[in-house]
């Protein structure tokens, strides 16, 4: 159904609901805020003059009513309370302010100095004052700082904060810290806008890793220095405290703060002084006063909010979401207006736990691998929003034209599998020698039972519909496989360490497009440089170990001929492949990216000119769609 004729069925809804809204809260006297000001939708959804959104009747204190037609409602993002608000640590369970990625860093609070952009490939400045340059050798990167940059406190955003900030991830050993400083030798100060990045060099004095280089620009925050010593001071330059630092008093850069949060919601406020309404960045403030998050239990209770209005933006899989607007007429949009809906650049993947002994056996993994039905986790899971592994067969790499010219697909083709072939499961097993011998219908290995736990989140529907397909496919090859789904705090916590019994069998995700991909991703998938790592977000959850991958990885990123490099990813998908260390279920967008347009609209689409990525407003140059929406008329 076209854009325009969607809107205009959906907002005969649109009026009903927020007449509906406007009548209930007449006779609520005990509301802090009056409603009186939520824009009443006319007939067209054409944005308002200017972003500026309408006063509250009353300040909004911390913990109170936030005025709907100024706040942004938030879904699929936050699962359990924040721990905090230290951009140092990977372990302040805080979506909306601390989110770092090599496809774009969330920057509401914490800013990068480049905002990466998926749709093209670029990097547009932020903090940054122009873009950045490299030397003739590539070896080295200078970036200028903005003069307009200020902290929260009104000091100035200088080159020392980039350096501080980098010395200070090494030393502790964040995630930012492990990914980056292997490759990058330093990051020094010029002079108080000018900054040096050195890449590390190999023996033939050439950067190790370019790609990290420019990730390192779109992906890590840059903090300010005299707060990071203030940690350090109180915590005694201990880097395990200094992690688990709470950072309630923390500077930022960013167009929001911390306004109120619980086990509840989390709240961010508008900085109306933030430096970025300057001409040489946005040139105004972002439209939302308020960025608010409910906590909601799971995606099914999202999804009743983000229907109702009560979630404008959705960063969740809804099943079959174009009835949303076809059959139900709610005035909820994607970015694609046909299926796939979004655009599919992650891979959702089943880990095997390489700690448990008898995963170490191949012919186990890959039996299960060859055995799962996914046509049916496309059909049921994913309800046809994501391309098959029969359409795009699987390798490392995502579906876009431009990672899949990366590899030979002739030369790796005999080792691609596209499930739910259970006689091929069998044989492979029965060859191994892995057979039921007692007759419980259960195989056995070196007289213990094929008995596996497979785990994902709580509440995140389309990945608890997959597993359940991965223990179905267990069940049909003589394989004990168990689910259970944890909270996702408690299932991250438990992944991320460097060693965990609890899980078998695990989802988790997998990079998406970024600057250093398809490389990022193979990295994510396969190196043993995350081994023994504790709170490790970075990847290789399942341990696994191969010494020529390891080589291939560190031959790829400094490989400037396209023949050679793709005879590397050949080689490294052929691996992959071969050992099975773990397997994609499914292809799916970054972010679900759905909008509700009762209260807001204007959202970044396909085909609307303005080149803003469907990352929820929040992610790399996708926070450019929050100076973008407008309320509704």
């Amino acid at each position: 159904m076209k854009k325009n004729v969607k809107r205009f069925l959906s907002l005969l809804l649109t009026m009903v609901m927020v007449l509906s809204m406007l009548t209930a809260c007449k006779s609520n006297k005990t509301d802090e805020t009056s409603t009186k000001d939520t824009p009443t939708p006319t007939a067209t959804t054409e944005a308002t003059d200017t972003p500026t959104a309408t006063p509250a009747t009353e300040e909004v204190k911390p913990g109170g009513e936030l005025p709907r037609n100024e706040t942004l409602y938030y879904g699929g993002l936050q699962w359990g309370a924040v721990n905090g608000w230290n951009p140092l640590s990977d372990d302040m369970n805080n979506a909306l302010a601390i989110t770092q990625s090599g496809g774009g860093s969330r920057t509401p609070m914490f800013e990068t100095l480049y905002m990466y952009n998926m749709l093209d490939d670029t990097m547009t400045p932020l903090l940054a004052d122009g873009d950045y340059q490299w030397n003739a050798d590539r070896t080295e990167i200078t970036v200028k700082i903005k003069s307009a940059a200020k902290w929260s406190d009104g000091t100035a955003v200088t080159a020392d904060d980039v350096a501080y900030t980098f010395e200070a991830d090494a030393k502790v050993k964040n995630g930012q810290g492990v990914a980056l400083a292997p490759y990058i030798e330093s990051v020094t100060a010029v002079d108080p806008q000018t900054v040096l990045i050195k890449a590390k060099l190999d023996a033939k004095g050439k950067a190790v890793n370019p790609l990290l280089v420019v990730a390192y620009l779109g992906q890590t925050y840059v903090i300010q220095k005299a707060w990071i010593q203030k940690v350090e001071a109180r915590c005694n330059n201990d880097a395990a405290a200094i992690k688990k630092d709470a950072g309630e008093d923390v500077v930022y850069s960013g167009p929001y703060h911390n306004f109120y949060n619980d086990d509840q919601k989390v709240v961010l406020v508008r900085n109306d002084s933030y430096w970025g309404q300057d001409a040489s960045m946005w040139g105004k403030l972002p439209a939302p006063k308020y960025l608010c998050h409910t906590i909601y239990a799971d995606n099914p209770a999202t999804e009743v909010a983000f229907k109702a209005g009560e979630v404008d933006v959705d960063q969740q899989f809804i099943p079959n979401i174009q009835d949303l607007w076809e059959k139900d007429g709610l005035p909820i949009s994607t970015y694609l207006q046909d299926a796939p809906y979004g655009i599919c650049v992650n891979m959702p993947t089943a880990w095997f736990n390489m700690d448990n002994k008898l995963l170490q056996n191949v012919a186990i993994r890959k039996a299960i691998a060859m055995a799962v039905d996914y046509d049916a986790i496309n059909a049921n899971a994913m309800t046809g929003q994501s391309p098959t592994f029969k359409n795009i067969p699987r390798s490392v790499m995502n579906p876009t034209d431009g990672e899949q010219a990366k590899y030979d697909h002739d030369a790796v083709k005999d080792l691609q599998w596209t499930g739910n072939d259970i006689e091929g499961a069998k044989k492979l097993l029965d060859a191994a020698g892995i057979k039921d011998k007692n007759g419980d219908g259960i195989r056995e290995l070196d007289g213990k039972k094929l008995s596996f736990v497979a785990a994902c989140p709580d509440g995140w529907t389309d990945w608890q519909a997959a597993i359940e397909i991965v223990a179905a496919a267990g069940k049909n090859i003589g394989i004990d496989i168990t689910t259970q789904y944890p909270q996702a705090d408690v299932f991250q916590s438990t992944v991320t360490s460097k060693k965990q019994t609890e899980y078998d069998i695990f989802m988790m995700w997998t990079d998406s497009a970024g600057p250093t991909q398809p490389w990022g991703r193979l990295r994510m998938l396969t190196s043993s440089e995350y081994n023994g790592v504790d709170n490790n977000w970075a990847g290789n959850w399942g341990h696994y170990s191969n010494k020529r991958m390891d080589e291939l990885i560190k031959l790829i990123p400094g490989e400037a001929d396209p023949a050679k490099q793709k005879e590397y990813y050949t080689e490294a998908v052929k691996i992959y492949l071969t050992d099975v260390p773990s397997f994609s279920l499914m292809y799916r967008p970054d972010q679900f990216h759905a909008v509700n347009e009762s209260i807001w609209t204007n959202y970044p689409e396909s085909g609307d000119g303005n080149n803003i990525p469907p990352l929820v407003l929040l992610n790399g140059y996708s926070i450019a769609g929050l100076y973008k929406i407008d309320l509704v008329k």
